[in-house]
């Protein structure tokens, strides 16, 4: 594969070009404003998966958005890649945070700025390009199958029904997955498990209307206020979440694996500093490295209520709203929590309001091996780039398809991603560096080496 190097040298402004265009397109699956530019993102990458050689193409319709299906099949005895990516992208608000329109990609500092550069289409993307250079230099090694979703950003919701109904289709011997990241440019890194999902809504609801805040305050319950008591109690002052039975499934690392984790190169100094904060805060007990990656978590991730307009109206409002998400941890099952988050956060609400819980999505935990051979074939092909051996590390994201995967596909997945913890995902801002860009394009290639020469 070191021959597709000069080659990728000679198509670097098309291929960000390409993944300019890409981006441009504002595929919020969240908002079903952008519902036309969702589906037109799968057209986008559906073209591009023909022009790339891919065979059988096509946008495959879901009662949700359409999944995105190619297949490059070189010889039915070869082993065979799934490549999963997502080209729905979350919410660019708050805009006005943003430095440049999230929607209008922007070149500088080394790094591409908008929503979705690194999440995931930037990454995603990658494996396109790396496959059409594959294809254009007669070098595919192994079979090839794409599968680029729509929903993952809002959990997912039709994936598995499609995956179930197509398990013949999809059969293949790993799942290839870049929607994670790097230690540093300098760290490669593989991710070795991902932390699980409940995301939920909950809604207080005080009086009938809004009501004077003159006239009525002190003597009729507030829901904001009742809201903010009742999120206050959900940690105790260790940072421990005081749901009745959350902790009781969590699976326990080993000391081994945490001193191997804290061994990770981390500056806690520069942490801090990269985000502008005092100190860190979380579960007494545990490093930062550990709180982000193998431990449960629960934060409130939007609340809102009662005037938030210019100036002053003084009301006391009839309702106030949260999201809250919890990152689950192997062992912990998403159903169960989201379960357990309710009956725990009814039971928290006085007799003067009333409390509706929504279970939006969830996920379960994976945890993939290093010891198969797609680990080593992504191990060494990183090592080839990259000049160095990665490190298996555990990630604080959530990807839930991957415990699906193996459930349904009976397959296992690699969680080769190229991204960096700095690049802003999910925030304003954010940004793919184009040297993890083209890095991973240059590393997919040897990882199909790598893989079809260890299963022969």
């Amino acid at each position: 594969m070191q021959a597709l190097q000069p080659k990728l040298e000679e198509k670097k402004e098309l291929f960000l070009s390409e993944l300019i265009e890409l981006l441009r397109i504002p595929s919020v699956s969240a908002d079903p404003k952008f519902a036309a530019d969702v589906v037109k993102a799968a057209e986008y990458t559906a073209n591009k998966l023909k022009e790339a050689g891919a065979d059988k193409v096509e946008l495959c319709q879901t009662k949700g958005y359409p999944i995105v299906y190619g297949e490059k099949i070189v010889d039915a005895s070869l082993p065979t890649v799934l490549v999963y990516g997502h080209y729905d992208v979350q919410p660019a608000d708050p805009y006005e945070l943003w430095t440049s329109p999230p929607f209008e990609p922007v070149v500088k500092d080394g790094n591409i700025y908008a929503r979705g550069a690194c999440d995931d289409k930037g990454q995603f993307y990658m494996h396109v390009k790396a496959f059409q250079l594959m294809m254009e230099n007669d070098a595919l090694p192994c079979n090839v199958k794409f599968m680029i979703e729509g929903e993952e950003e809002v959990g997912s919701a039709n994936l598995e029904t499609f995956v179930r109904e197509n398990i013949e289709r999809l059969k293949s011997d790993v799942v290839l997955i870049s929607d994670t990241g790097i230690i540093a440019n300098d760290v490669p890194s593989i991710t070795v498990g991902l932390r699980g999902l409940s995301y939920m809504e909950v809604e207080v609801t005080g009086p009938n209307r809004d009501l004077h805040s003159g006239i009525y305050g002190g003597a009729v319950a507030n829901p904001i206020n009742i809201l903010c008591d009742m999120i206050a109690s959900l940690h105790d002052d260790k940072r421990r979440v005081t749901v009745k039975g959350f902790y009781d499934e969590v699976d326990e690392v080993s000391n081994e694996e945490r001193a191997m984790m804290n061994s990770a190169p981390f500056s806690i100094d520069d942490y801090k500093a990269h985000l502008d904060i005092n100190d860190v805060l979380g579960e007494e007990g545990y490093t930062t490295l550990e709180r982000t990656s193998i431990r449960p978590t629960l934060d409130v991730n939007g609340i809102w209520g009662g005037y938030i307009g210019e100036g002053a109206k003084t009301v006391l409002p009839s309702k106030a709203y949260a999201k809250i998400s919890m990152r689950l941890v192997p062992n912990q099952d998403s159903k169960k929590i989201s379960k357990l988050f309710q009956t725990h956060f009814e039971a928290l609400a006085p007799a003067s309001v009333k409390v509706k819980v929504t279970d939006h999505h969830g996920g379960e935990a994976a945890v993939t091996p290093t010891d198969s051979i797609a680990y080593k074939a992504a191990a060494k092909a990183m090592k080839a780039t990259f000049g160095k051996e990665p490190l298996p590390m555990r990630s604080g994201g959530s990807i839930p398809i991957v415990t699906m995967f193996e459930k349904v596909l009976q397959t296992k997945s690699v969680l080769m991603g190229f991204g960096l913890d700095s690049d802003a995902i999910h925030s304003p801002n954010e940004h793919y560096g184009l040297f993890n860009y083209y890095k991973g394009i240059e590393t997919i290639p040897f990882f199909f080496q790598y893989f079809a020469e260890m299963s022969a």
